[in-house]
């Protein structure tokens, strides 16, 4: 952090020297990167500043009710989002598993009818009418 501040001084210290030997275009120019500088001081803060900043908002640091509420939220609305997700393919596959066994019904009485004409004698009636005659 200090060599950019170090750059930055002598920087500007080539600049006054320029400018007061030039143009106040120039001097326009120098008053401008003044400015970006005492800008910059309030963006970037001193290493204390910055650690102290940082042990004030720790991860066991206190949190504010308000920040306590948005994250509830977020987590609820994951919740939420999960919880649509699995409802959602629970009934694919319920449709899925309930088609697939209308088919193997279907299959399997088909199977039973075809059984039942290759094993008729024609001597004695079909199996359900003779199931239901006694």
């Amino acid at each position: 952090m200090s060599w950019s501040y170090a750059t930055l001084l002598a920087l500007l210290t080539v600049f006054f020297a320029l400018s007061c030997e030039c143009d106040p275009g120039v001097r326009f120019f120098t008053k401008k990167i003044v400015l970006l500088v005492g800008s910059l001081k309030r963006v970037f803060m001193k290493q204390a500043d910055a650690s102290n900043f940082f042990r004030r908002r720790s991860r066991r640091g206190v949190k504010s009710q308000d920040e306590l509420d948005a994250e509830q939220r977020q987590i609820l609305a994951a919740d939420e989002r999960k919880r649509e997700f699995h409802e959602e393919k629970r009934n694919e596959f319920e449709s899925y598993a309930e088609e697939e066994h209308d088919e193997q019904d279907e299959r399997s009485r088909e199977s039973t009818e075809q059984w039942r004409e290759f094993h008729y004698d024609g001597m004695h009636p079909a199996y359900e009418y003779n199931r239901h005659s006694t």
